[in-house]
Order: structure tokens, then C-alpha cells, then sequence
């Protein structure tokens, strides 16, 4: 089987790295559209033959053209766009460079290879786990039919029955006529059809039973699939939520448990209207052992006892509480912003549209505990659910609730058992629902997942970590002691959750290397990365890491802001490294060539910053290492990576400044890695005047970053002067004093390091 096709059979998780793969360089759709031809080429020796990627790269366009062709013909005008859209973008990215193009499409080929290697490998752990919710799909699935074609069965079989209920009473009521008629029937014919009736008397006790037989058998399925709903796919739905809340992959099946839940109550309702119809045929004809009579109030409770189940179940959260300026930080309100929170009642019946109010309460039902904060819902806290006009659903949507904590006497923070980021506070929503035919009344209410309530903005990377912990490690939405004495996480739990931190604000998560550091840093060289390894919340969240000032988590929290600032392009192309030890560095870079350099993130900075780090060899020809001093959000406000890595100089006494960055760790061009980085070359101007100077009174400046380093730590032979740097030479100097320039440079350099 194809590659490709192999990939779209994988679980989420797999895809989730796929789509990490590809960006808007080289997009999904050429590899969706033309993944037979790419898996055809050795993309590893094109990378190596230019002129054999040239030809690949007008092959590839030639396939799109095919492929717009198809598209036409088809008259699908928007994919026909997008095609032109896509090798436009093509030929503006690779029509200079197209061994990029190849060095892109062999990297990807061969990350899709180790996806599927690892999906494998955990398929072969565990059979059946990339499959198994779509099963699960299908199994209830078939219950819902079987429950569906069930109830059909049951109301074609009442109809016949009060059919044949009308033809037993017509014929009773004939005869009696025809008995008390002079001119009647015979005694033989009279004595034929009291046979006939009394045949049709059996099918019809016959029939009477085999309908409460059929409702019984009905109910039975009905009860196994409202179990598997309220205890199985609800909770399982619940789990989903909670982990799509940090980051994870996200929640998109409450519309399939809606169908689910909206099918059961439709079967039901249909059941009790069933049972309506035994009571008029009932009252219209009984006997003794009557089934209608005997059974008829037990399917009837139990009945309504199933639907009120399924309602009072029926309403949940569907969008947890969130603050809209922090959409991927839900479940941490501050006082005084608005949240925003959404509920939806699973059973979408006309019936209940604009019946439901519900009300939203702040911790009910918390028992008062000394030292933790009390709060009141400021803003409509009340809402009526009604049918949404984009799909139907029955929900209400409060958007402007606010916290406003109670003012109490005394000084709070010198009682409470848990510092602020760590108190867990509820949110419940209560309604009631009345049944027209019925007259019940139905108490229905819905809890969120634990919030954290802060103060102050800066208290939001503490009051994220402490979500984080809580989601990963239970499922219990009522335990808000938890943080009293809160249990240690697995590292294969940790691990997940960090690489979903990165993955759910940019298109990349944490690799395996990445991860190993992390490791390292948590649970110590010594635990050789165990992944049942624990970590403590205190090593997590309040100690610091590796003897540092700050914790662990605000350090990861720093450079995700970072990231998410200043390097977001960065990251997702793959050309930050980013978390490797000292050590693995210089392991990494030991047998490159000079001026190779990897880019990491600083361990020393709480507010996240970066480095580079480059290989040198000294006139033994041993390797040398040189890191720059990490750039923080201040230096990258003012100029981008890219453009430090582009006009970086090391400059020792007597040396001309130059450029000691050649290759992006493992081997490629500077320029090609950071060239669409680098800023647009303006239009050629004319020379410059005095008066214009005069007019603008600046003259153009450009800012750079510089290294002074002694000469001793440069090597013996000086790198080639870059052209940028040769052009700037000529701008000052004459040919022949430039060239003179340039030896003595080399001659000082050399005569320094002997």
C-alpha cells in the first residue's frame, strides 16, 4: 500500500504529526493530490544533482497542471484555484532554488516513514488501538438502529393489532344484531361464525401479548444503550474534553453523543405513545389475564424512568469557561474579565426549545473552608436555551460573566492552606424541565472542570500549571482539595502534555530529542528517562530547576511566549532545535564542518531566550565551540532572528568583523534556511545627497549584532570575507588598498595565533 494511504489510516495522534509536516512552503495538497508521482522519485539523489532538480521541480509542475485538468473537467472551480494558487507559491519559492524544494520532500518522506514506524510499533504494543473508537462508533451505532427498527416493528405490529381489534369488534357486534334479527342466520351458520369469532378472539389475546413481549424486549435494549451512553461514551466524552482543555487533540464528537442521546429520547417518546395506544385498546376490549392490563403501569414507569435517565444527563458543557483574550488558556478566569462558557442539552427535540433556563451558580454546594476566597457572579446569569440556526443543537451561550471576590476582614493570604493559583473553584449551571404529558418535573444541572481564579495577570502561568496537573491526572470534576495533597505525574503522562503545550499554539510539537532533555531535567541523567519516572508538582511548579531561581514550568512557559512572539515561523519549519544539554550539542555539531551551528533555547533565562552555537576548529584541528549570549523578547523586538543570523559578526583586535555562520545544523546553507526570513532588498536608490540628508535630517542605519572575542579564540585561517562585507570594503577603499586590507587582515590573524 502506498505511504500516503497508509498515513490517512492512522489515528489522530499520528496525523496531528503529519500535518506538522507541511506548511504553506510546500503544502498538504501537492502531497495529497500527487502522491503517487512523489513516492515514484529518489528525492535523496535529486538533493545531490541540480540539474536533475530542475527537472524535477518543472515535472512537479507539470503534475499540477494535469491535475488542474482534472479539476476542470470535473467543473470544480474553487480546488482548479487552488492548484494555481499552490504552483504560483511554487515557483515564486523554488524556481531559483529547487534543490530546496527536493531537500524539503525527502525530509518529509522520511518523517512520514518514522510515523508510521512508531504507529506500528504501538499498534503491535496494543492491537486494535488505532481502530478502536471507530468500532466503539460502529457498535453503538448498530444498538441505535437495532433499537430504531425495533420500535418501527412495534408500532406496525400495535396497528395491525388495532385493526384486527376493530374487525373482533365489529363481527361481535354484528352477530348480536344478526341474533336478535327475525329472519337471522341458521343455527349452523350462527354456530360457524361464533367459531370464527372466537378464532379471531385467540389471535387477538395472542397478539396482545406478543406486543408486550416486543415492548419489554424494546425497553431492555433501550435500558443497555441509555447505560452505555450515561456511563460509558459520556465520561469517555468528558475525558476527551478535559484533555483537548490543555492542549491535546480536539473534541469534535459531542454531535455524534447528541445523535445518540436525541435517537434514544425519540424511541422513547415513541414507546410511551405506544403504551397510550394499549390503554384506548383496553378500554375498548379486556379479559381476565389481560397483558395490557397486568403489564401496562410497569412499561410505563419504566419508560418514563429511562427518559427522566437520559434528561437529567443530558446537559453538559460544551465549551468550557474561558477568557476571550486567552482562548487557548480556558478554565483560569481573573476578576473582573469576562468569561465566556457554553452548554448544550443533548436531546434535540422541537419540544424543548426555549423551555429550558438555565442558571449559572458559582461554587454551590462548596462547603465554607477557612482561607479560600469567595466569589459572586457578576452579568446575566441566566439563560435560555434554544436552537442554534447553524446546526440545530439546543444551547445557550453566556458571554458576559464576571468574578468579583467577596471582600472579607482580616488578611486572607496568612490563613488559607493553598496559595491562590492553586485554590480550585466550580461552576454549576441548573434548569428544570417539565414533561407536558407526563407532569414530571426534572431537575437538571451541569458542573465545568475546576477553575483557577486569579487576581492578576502574571498569576496566569502558576494558574495554567495547575490546570494542566489537574486534567492530566483525574477525571473527577467535584475535587477541588485536590492541590492539598496533589499526586506525583507519570513522565509518559508529562511528556504528552508538554509536547501538546507547543503543538496547540504553533504546528509543531516536541520531538523525541527534545523530550529526552526534558527528561533530563526533571527526573535527573540517573533515571535514564523511565517513562514511569515521577515528578513531583512541587519539582514541576515550585522548585527550582536544576539549582536555577525559577521553576521548571514558568521556564517552559517563557519560551513559549517567545515562540509564540517572535519565532513562530521558526519553530514550525523545524530550525530551532531548541531544548538539547550542552553536551549534546557539542556531540551533535563535534563532526561538522566550521561555521555549522544549531540553535537552542537558554536554560539560564526565566523569560525565555536564544542562542546559537557554532563549531570552530583551533590549529590542532580540534573542535571549538562558540555560543553567543542569549537574545531575550527585548533584542528580538528590535531585530529578527533571521536577520541577527544574517548580519552576525565576530570581531577580534586588528580583524576585520566577519561572519562565522555557515550552516544550519546538520548541513544546510545559511542562506537557504533563513533566506525567506530575510527582509525584501529595497529599490536601488541614488547615491546619496547632501540635501537629502538635509530633508529627512537621519541618515539610514542597520542594526547588527557584534562579538568581540581575543584573538586567541579565533582559528589560524580566517574565513572568506562574505560579498556583503567585500562590497562595504570597496564603498571606503580603492581595489588595490582594499586587497592590501584584506592581507593584512589574514597576515595579523595568522601572526597573532603562532
Amino acid at each position: 500500500m502506498a505511504q500516503w494511504c497508509q498515513l490517512q489510516m492512522l489515528d489522530s495522534k499520528y496525523l496531528e504529526q503529519v500535518d506538522q509536516l507541511y506548511d504553506d512552503s510546500f503544502p498538504m495538497d501537492i502531497r495529497q493530490y500527487l502522491s503517487k508521482w512523489i513516492e515514484s522519485i529518489d528525492w535523496d539523489a535529486v538533493v545531490f544533482q541540480d540539474s536533475l532538480a530542475i527537472v524535477r521541480f518543472h515535472d512537479l509542475l507539470a503534475q499540477l497542471d494535469d491535475q488542474h485538468s482534472r479539476f476542470a473537467l470535473e467543473n470544480n472551480f474553487l480546488l482548479q484555484h487552488n492548484i494555481r494558487k499552490i504552483k504560483r507559491n511554487l515557483q515564486d519559492r523554488f524556481q531559483d532554488d529547487p534543490v530546496h524544494m527536493a531537500m524539503i520532500i525527502s525530509r518529509n518522506l522520511k518523517e512520514e516513514q518514522k510515523i508510521l514506524a512508531n504507529a506500528k510499533s504501538t499498534e503491535q504494543e496494543g492491537e486494535g488501538m488505532v481502530s478502536a473508537m471507530v468500532v466503539e462508533k460502529q457498535k453503538l451505532d448498530n444498538k441505535v438502529k437495532e433499537m430504531k427498527d425495533r420500535v418501527q416493528f412495534v408500532d406496525q405490529n400495535i396497528k395491525n393489532l388495532e385493526d384486527l381489534q376493530d374487525e373482533y369488534d365489529f363481527k361481535i357486534n354484528t352477530l348480536k344484531n344478526r341474533e336478535n334479527e327475525m329472519n337471522g342466520m341458521t343455527p349452523k351458520e350462527l354456530e360457524r361464525e361464533k367459531l370464527d369469532i372466537g378464532r379471531m378472539g385467540f389471535d387477538l389475546k395472542a397478539k396482545r401479548q406478543d406486543v408486550v413481549l416486543q415492548l419489554t424486549d424494546l425497553l431492555n435494549v433501550t435500558q443497555a444503550l441509555v447505560n452505555d451512553l450515561i456511563s460509558e461514551e459520556l465520561p469517555e466524552w468528558k475525558q476527551r474534553q478535559q484533555i483537548a482543555c490543555i492542549g491535546g487533540p480536539p473534541n469534535a464528537c459531542v454531535d455524534q453523543l447528541q445523535n445518540w442521546f436525541t435517537a434514544v429520547a425519540e424511541s422513547l417518546q415513541q414507546v410511551r405513545q405506544h403504551l397510550k395506544k394499549l390503554q384506548e385498546l383496553e378500554q375498548k376490549f379486556t379479559y381476565d389475564s389481560d397483558p395490557f392490563t397486568q403489564k401496562k403501569t410497569l412499561l410505563e414507569n419504566r419508560a418514563l424512568e429511562l427518559l427522566k435517565n437520559l434528561l437529567s444527563n443530558s446537559l453538559v458543557v460544551e465549551r468550557q469557561p474561558c477568557m476571550p483574550t486567552h482562548p487557548q488558556r480556558p478554565l483560569v478566569l481573573k476578576t473582573g474579565v469576562q468569561f465566556t462558557v457554553k452548554l448544550r442539552f443533548l436531546v434535540k427535540l422541537q419540544e424543548f426549545n426555549y423551555q429550558l433556563k438555565v442558571k449559572a451558580l458559582f461554587d454551590k454546594d462548596v462547603t465554607e473552608k477557612k482561607g479560600f476566597r469567595k466569589f459572586n457572579i457578576l452579568g446575566t446569569n441566566t439563560k435560555v436555551m434554544n436552537m442554534e440556526e447553524s446546526n440545530g443543537s439546543l444551547a445557550a451561550e453566556f458571554r458576559h460573566l464576571q468574578l468579583k471576590e467577596q471582600k472579607v476582614a482580616g488578611n486572607r493570604t496568612n490563613e488559607g492552606p493553598l496559595i491562590v493559583t492553586e485554590e480550585l473553584h466550580s461552576l454549576s449551571f441548573e434548569s428544570e424541565l417539565q414533561l407536558n404529558q407526563s407532569g414530571l418535573d426534572i431537575k437538571l444541572e451541569a458542573i465545568s472542570l475546576p477553575v483557577v481564579v486569579i487576581s492578576n495577570v502574571c498569576q496566569l502561568p502558576s494558574g495554567w500549571a495547575s490546570i494542566l496537573w489537574y486534567n492530566m491526572l483525574t477525571t473527577e470534576p467535584k475535587n477541588l482539595k485536590f492541590f492539598l495533597s496533589p499526586p506525583a505525574a507519570k513522565w509518559s503522562q508529562l511528556s504528552e502534555v508538554l509536547s501538546w503545550q507547543f503543538s496547540s499554539v504553533t504546528k509543531r510539537g516536541l520531538n523525541q530529542e527534545q523530550l529526552n532533555m526534558l527528561a533530563d531535567k526533571l527526573l535527573g541523567a540517573k533515571a535514564q528517562r523511565n517513562p514511569e519516572g515521577l515528578i513531583p508538582w512541587t519539582k514541576f511548579c515550585k522548585q527550582s530547576a536544576n539549582e536555577k531561581s525559577f521553576p521548571f514550568w514558568l521556564w517552559i512557559e517563557g519560551i513559549l511566549d517567545l515562540i509564540k512572539r517572535h519565532l513562530l515561523s521558526l519553530w514550525n519549519d523545524g530550525s530551532i532545535m531548541g531544548f538539547i544539554s550542552k553536551e549534546r550539542e557539542k556531540a551533535l555539531l563535534s563532526d561538522k564542518c566550521p561555521g555549522t551551528f544549531l540553535l537552542r533555547f537558554s536554560e539560564s533565562s526565566r523569560e525565555g531566550a536564544i542562542t546559537f552555537t557554532w563549531i570552530e576548529h583551533d590549529v590542532h584541528d580540534k573542535p571549538v565551540f562558540h555560543s553567543v549570549e542569549p537574545y531575550t523578547k527585548k533584542e528580538l523586538g528590535a531585530v529578527s532572528l533571521p536577520d541577527i543570523i544574517r548580519t552576525y559578526k565576530v570581531m577580534a583586535a586588528e580583524n576585520i568583523p566577519e561572519n562565522p555562520l555557515r550552516f544550519l545544523y546538520p548541513n544546510i546553507p545559511k542562506d537557504k534556511a533563513f533566506g525567506k526570513y530575510y527582509p525584501k532588498p529595497s529599490e536601488p536608490s541614488e547615491p546619496m545627497e547632501v540635501e537629502d540628508t538635509e530633508k529627512s535630517g537621519y541618515m539610514k542605519t542597520e542594526l547588527i549584532s557584534v562579538s568581540e572575542v581575543h584573538p586567541s579564540r579565533l582559528h589560524d585561517n580566517m574565513m572568506p570575507m562574505s560579498p556583503d562585507d567585500y562590497k562595504v570594503l570597496k564603498h571606503y577603499v580603492r581595489d588595490i588598498e582594499a586587497d592590501a586590507v584584506v592581507s593584512s587582515a589574514v597576515t595579523a590573524s595568522s601572526d597573532q595565533n603562532i
